[in-house]
C-alpha cells in the first residue's frame, strides 16, 4: 500500500528544495520524546538530554502535541518555508500566522472530539496558544539545535545540491529514483510505499508543487503532510546524517593512512559530514592553521572541495575522496 501523491507539469515545475530550522527543531524533540527514533542520532539525543537535565525546558504547550499515543501530529507545526533558507524568526512568523480555523481543523484531525486540556485550550484560544507554542518552539531551537546548526546546515546544503544535480542531469525521474528506498516516481505520481502504509491514500495537495525539505535529526521514514492550506511539504532524511556527529570519532581507513598520513586520512574521513575549519581542529585536536594546510593540499589533489554558505567556508570530500576512504555503509 502507498500514500500518492499527483503532481501535474505545472506542480512539478514549481517543485523546490527549502532548509528550515524550526522543521529540525520539532524533528529533535519528537526524537527526544522517542517518535520513531533514529540510530544515527545517538549521539545528539545524549547530549541533549544531559543538556535537558541541567536545565529543563518549559514545554507544557508544544510537547502534547508532538508527543503523544497519536499515530499524526498537527501538521501546522512545520509551516513549508516561503524561501529554499528561512530563518527559524522567519519560520515561526509563518506558525502564528496559521489560521483559527485551519488549528481547529488539525487538531481535530489528530484528536478528535475529546482532546486532552493543553489541546483544548489552543483550539479555544489558536492566536494565544500559537504565540506560547512558537515562544517554547524559539527556547528549544535556541538550546538544542543552534550549537550545532552549522554543522547541521552544511549537511542539508550539501544534500540540496546533490539533489538539484540529479535534477538536472535527469529531471524528476532521476530526482526521485535516490532521494528514500520507501519513494518512487511514476507517470505524473509521487508513491510513498513501506511497511508503514496499510491502505492506499492521496494526498490532498496544496496549492502550488511541493517543497522538498532534507532533515537531519529526524525519523529514517519520509513524511509527506496528507492535507495542508499551504504547499504540501515532503521531508526526508538527508544524505550525510550517518556521518554527522561522528567527526573524529572514527578511525580512518588503513590504506588511507599509507598513502595519505594520518592527518589527512583522518580529515577525509571526518569530512564525510561537511565542516568548517573549526569544526575539524576541534575534532581533531589539530590546530586550525594546520587543518587549513592539510586542506590546501588535498583540495589541489582533488580530494577536497570548499565552498562558502554563508559567512562560512565549509570542506567536504569529492567523489574521488570518497572512494579513496572507502564506502561507509561498508564499515
Amino acid at each position: 500500500m502507498a500514500l500518492t501523491v499527483d503532481l501535474g507539469v505545472a506542480e512539478l515545475a514549481a517543485t523546490r528544495f527549502a532548509i528550515s530550522p524550526l522543521s529540525e527543531t520539532v524533528s529533535a524533540l519528537q526524537q527526544l520524546g522517542d517518535r520513531d527514533r533514529h540510530p544515527v542520532n545517538l549521539r545528539w539525543l545524549r547530549w541533549a538530554a544531559d543538556e535537558l537535565a541541567r536545565r529543563p525546558l518549559d514545554l507544557s504547550r508544544t510537547w502534547p502535541l508532538i508527543v503523544s499515543d497519536r499515530p499524526n501530529w498537527p501538521e501546522f507545526l512545520v509551516p513549508a518555508p516561503r524561501g529554499s533558507g528561512a530563518s527559524i524568526d522567519d519560520d515561526l512568523a509563518a506558525l502564528r500566522r496559521t489560521p483559527a480555523s485551519q488549528v481547529r481543523i488539525s487538531l481535530r484531525r489528530v484528536f478528535g472530539d475529546d482532546p486532552p486540556a493543553p489541546v483544548a485550550a489552543l483550539a479555544e484560544r489558536p492566536a494565544a496558544g500559537l504565540r506560547t507554542i512558537a515562544a517554547e518552539l524559539r527556547a528549544a531551537h535556541d538550546r538544542l539545535i543552534a550549537p550545532h546548526w552549522p554543522r547541521i546546515r552544511a549537511v542539508l546544503d550539501a544534500d540540496v545540491g546533490y539533489r538539484a544535480r540529479r535534477l538536472a542531469a535527469g529531471g524528476a525521474e532521476r530526482l526521485f529514483a535516490d532521494l528514500h528506498p520507501d519513494l518512487h516516481w511514476q507517470d505524473g505520481r509521487l508513491r510513498l510505499e513501506g511497511a508503514r502504509w496499510r491502505a492506499e491514500r492521496a494526498v490532498d495537495r496544496g496549492p502550488g508543487g511541493l517543497v522538498l525539505m532534507p532533515v537531519a535529526l529526524g525519523t529514517p521514514y519520509v513524511l509527506i503532510k496528507k492535507r495542508t492550506s499551504t504547499q504540501t511539504t515532503v521531508r526526508y532524511p538527508a544524505r550525510g546524517v550517518g556521518t554527522l556527529w561522528t567527526a573524529g570519532t572514527r578511525a580512518p581507513a588503513g590504506h588511507a593512512v599509507r598513502l595519505l598520513g594520518r592527518v589527512r586520512a583522518g580529515l577525509l574521513e571526518a569530512l564525510r559530514s561537511p565542516a568548517t575549519t573549526t569544526d575539524l581542529s576541534r575534532a581533531l585536536g589539530v590546530t586550525p592553521s594546520a587543518v587549513s594546510q592539510h586542506l590546501r593540499v588535498l583540495r589541489e589533489s582533488g580530494l577536497v572541495a570548499s565552498e562558502r554558505s554563508g559567512r562560512q567556508v565549509l570542506h567536504m570530500t569529492t567523489p574521488l575522496g570518497t572512494s579513496l576512504i572507502g564506502d561507509d555503509r561498508r564499515r
